[in-house]
């Protein structure tokens, strides 16, 4: 993006700021659960206590528990009970304006019966998954990590793009490359539903979007995996986001307002009825540069403004027998009108589309599920029942134009409608036998709809082309189970096994995981994990048609089998202190029955997703194969005294083979990216009761490689045309990238300010994204991601 005129926004903004009152205030409550992290039993008699105060408590029958008064600021909890291993919970954001409510597991101990303090960053490590099974390449995050890095503004993909192995695919989207692999091959769940692309403008073959539909706001403590993943998650060969939604406060209303570069947002959440503990939280947001569009304040977009909003949602209803019943849901709805038309030619810009034509891409998503879960004896069980759809309709007129370049007629180019609906039932249920083994199994039901249409128009032939036309119905069916158990303290070991069917090609797939841990000391553990991974085919892919005859079409791509992935992985972690902490992780990656063209060519699906179009290839075989590996470094302190850092490495090799047996790079193989993240916080005032905080991060990826374009044929055609058979073989430039957040946080009587802006790519480095023909120029010319953008953003929570 070119420079903004953002005066009117900042103006908004410290308007806006102005609501807030003046008071002093300094404590907060701490309150919640604390459950065995198998079964979920609620443990009595737990103690709890805030580190350097003398604030403590007990658990109540029910596993409760509550702390007042807590000094605002950054606190750590400890909890410790006998027979259980303790926790540590350090960087606990107490403010004012917001309870924190923290619902905490603990591990049964295997060996000793005795209460036994330690110093422990357990929950606190970001490697402390919900998912206690992924004991590789996992990683928890909340909504701290998504406010506190520079340039993730709130978004969990660009969040997880500061971890190891992991790039962003393009700066103006959150479509995330894991481990050299297509951003196709991520699986989203939400609340343990498999969910469709949750993020506004999300294409049907993409997993991405310029701006999430998930409100960080609403984020419970999540997990986010690259490999070798437990046998509970199927269907993906890349990675997994395994997203959670907090239950509201059930004890006080509390509200939220919020101005940032996602949106003008509200939001609320309180008890629907105290006396049993049932409650909501809910977030309205609204496009940001739509409201702004709207009061004549110009961002550099021109006619191409982005509007979208969405709504989170979650109800909660516990039951008198120990059960609880949940409700939840998020949708969204966006469009743009990408206008050739409107652009000043004469102007050096970078276009948001194409200058010879108009595009109108409009985008829904809806999601919604219920849960019932609930402790029957040593088993937890839980259920749930969710739809989710999506639909995506896009239309596109070429434009004509004179010497002068002014607009002279337009013709219909092209137009598509996706829909896609799907009817969700997931069970999961542990079964907590003894200290050392437990059970966890279940099954996934969707069924499938999809209603596809896709047509290309040439006007001047007088003829078009239908890609895809088809309404057609499928079941994709998934079971799993895995077996773990704790010989010791020091090591554990688990198996498992996930299967699949799939209605559509009656392709069926067992996939073994395993996985082993081994602490060599209180501070050193070394980890190995491997899984078969099974993916089905995109269901454009699937029905894409060719043409055998005078209005007669042929799908051939229905019986496509599945991608097949074998991940290995290594992982030795070292606890140097209680806050600093070194993690290498070696991995390998076999990828084969990968879509390729029956006829000799340099196509392969695996680089599906590094254009966010379509592909169109018929006639597809499962003859296509792949390997990523690398060795991927973090080094990383925790937030303590005010500073915390955060250094990732990744150096690695992403290759194919298409059908004409050749090895090339893939389109993500950037050979290395190395990420350095840091941040001081501190009390500022005659009170100290507010925080001031600097976020640096700084980004540097190997160059992309990109197919050359044919600059003759593509003269001759008036379209850009690549040199398929040079496919990926021309390296560019190294990315590089620098932003800087500055915030300001001040704690009122009953509420909290914050204030912040997000300078991204401050040095305004000039980052390739891609090449194409340019038929007025008669040139190749070269497409850049964001430049200088800042993002300034204001939060009032009461």
């Amino acid at each position: 993006m070119k420079s903004i005129k953002i005066s009117g926004y900042l103006a908004t903004l410290l308007a806006f700021a102005t609501v807030s009152n003046v008071f002093s205030q300094s404590t907060q409550t701490i309150r919640g659960t604390i459950a065995d992290e198998v079964s979920k039993t609620p443990l009595p008699g737990v103690t709890v206590v805030v580190r350097d105060t003398n604030l403590g408590t007990v658990t109540d029958a029910d596993g409760n528990y509550r702390l007042d008064n807590v000094p605002v600021g950054r606190q750590t909890v400890q909890v410790t009970y006998i027979g259980y291993e303790p926790q540590m919970l350090a960087n606990i954001v107490v403010t004012a304006g917001k309870e924190v409510v923290l619902n905490i597991t603990l591990t049964e101990s295997v060996t000793s019966l005795d209460e036994v303090v330690v110093t422990s960053n357990n929950t606190d490590d970001k490697a402390s998954t919900n998912n206690d099974l992924a004991i590789v390449s996992s990683r928890s995050f909340n909504l701290d990590d998504t406010k506190r890095y520079a340039g993730a503004l709130g978004d969990p993909s660009r969040m997880a793009a500061n971890f190891a192995g992991v790039i962003g695919g393009n700066d103006s989207r959150n479509d995330i490359v894991v481990r050299g692999n297509s951003p196709t091959g991520m699986l989203w769940q939400l609340e343990g539903l498999n969910i469709p692309n949750p993020n506004h403008f999300g294409a049907l073959n993409s997993t991405g979007g310029p701006v999430s539909m998930l409100n960080n706001n609403n984020l419970d403590k999540s997990d986010f995996m690259t490999s070798a993943f437990p046998a509970q998650y199927g269907n993906a060969t890349a990675g997994v986001f395994d997203i959670r939604l907090r239950d509201g406060n059930n004890e006080q209303t509390e509200f939220l307002t919020q101005v940032g570069f996602n949106g003008f947002e509200l939001g609320a959440e309180g008890p629907i009825s105290k006396k049993t503990g049932s409650s909501f939280i809910v977030n309205y947001r609204y496009s940001t540069l739509g409201i702004f569009d709207a009061l004549g304040i110009e961002f550099g977009t021109g006619a191409n403004v982005p509007l979208y909003q969405d709504l989170n949602f979650k109800l909660v209803f516990p039951t008198a027998n120990g059960g609880k019943f949940s409700f939840f849901g998020l949708g969204g709805i966006s469009s743009i009108d990408l206008l050739g038309s409107k652009a000043d030619l004469k102007k050096d810009t970078d276009l948001y589309g194409d200058e010879n034509q108009d595009a109108y891409p409009r985008y829904k998503t809806g999601i919604a599920g219920a849960s019932y879960e609930k402790r029957f004896g040593n088993t937890f069980a839980k259920i749930t029942m969710g739809m989710s759809g999506s639909a995506e309709t896009y239309s596109a007129d070429s434009l004509v134009r004179n010497s002068n370049n002014d607009v002279t007629a337009r013709y219909l180019q092209g137009e598509a409608d996706f829909q896609t609906r799907k009817m969700s039932l997931v069970t999961l249920l542990r079964t907590k036998f003894d200290s050392k083994n437990s059970l966890s199994y279940g099954f996934y039901v969707d069924a499938l709809n999809f209603d596809l249409f896709n047509r290309n128009v040439y006007a001047n032939l007088g003829s078009d082309s239908v890609r895809v036309n088809v309404d057609d119905n499928a079941t994709l069916l998934q079971g799993f189970v895995t077996y773990r158990h704790r010989f010791s303290e020091k090591f554990l070991a688990q198996a498992g096994v996930h299967a699949q069917y799939y209605s559509l090609n009656e392709k069926t797939a067992l996939e073994p995981r395993a996985g082993v841990q081994y602490f060599l000391n209180a501070h050193q553990s070394v980890s190995l994990g491997y899984g078969l991974h099974n993916q089905i085919q995109s269901p454009y892919t699937s029905y894409v048609q060719t043409k055998i005859g005078t209005n007669q079409y042929a799908t051939t791509n229905t019986k496509l089998d599945f991608t097949t992935s074998h991940h290995f992985v290594l992982t030795y972690d070292w606890n140097i202190s209680d806050q600093l902490r070194l993690k290498a992780e070696t991995y390998y990656q076999k990828l084969s029955n990968v879509p390729v063209t029956q006829n000799s060519s340099s196509f392969s699906a695996l680089n599906t997703g590094s254009s966010f179009a379509p592909s169109n290839e018929d006639s597809l075989a499962n003859k296509g194969t792949g390997r990523n590996y690398g060795i991927e470094l973090t080094l990383e302190r925790f937030f303590s005294k005010g500073f915390y850092f955060l250094i990732t490495t990744s150096v690695f090799d992403s290759k194919y083979k298409g059908s004409d047996g050749v090895e090339r790079n893939t389109a993500f193989n950037t050979r290395y990216v190395a990420n350095v993240l840091g941040g001081k916080e501190w009390r500022v005032g005659k009170e100290k009761k507010s925080f001031l905080s600097v976020n640096l991060k700084v980004t540097t990826i190997g160059g992309k490689y990109l197919t050359p374009v044919d600059f003759e044929a593509s003269q001759q055609k008036g379209r850009t045309v690549y040199r398929e058979n040079d496919a990926f073989s021309e390296k560019q430039d190294p990315y590089f990238r620098t932003d800087i957040k500055l915030s300001y946080r001040k704690e009122y009587k009953r509420s909290t300010l914050e204030v912040a802006i997000d300078l991204q790519n401050v040095t305004g480095n000039k980052n390739i994204f891609s090449q194409n023909y340019n038929a007025r120029t008669n040139a190749v010319v070269t497409q850049y991601q964001q430049g200088f953008f800042p993002v300034p953003f204001v939060r009032y929570t009461f």
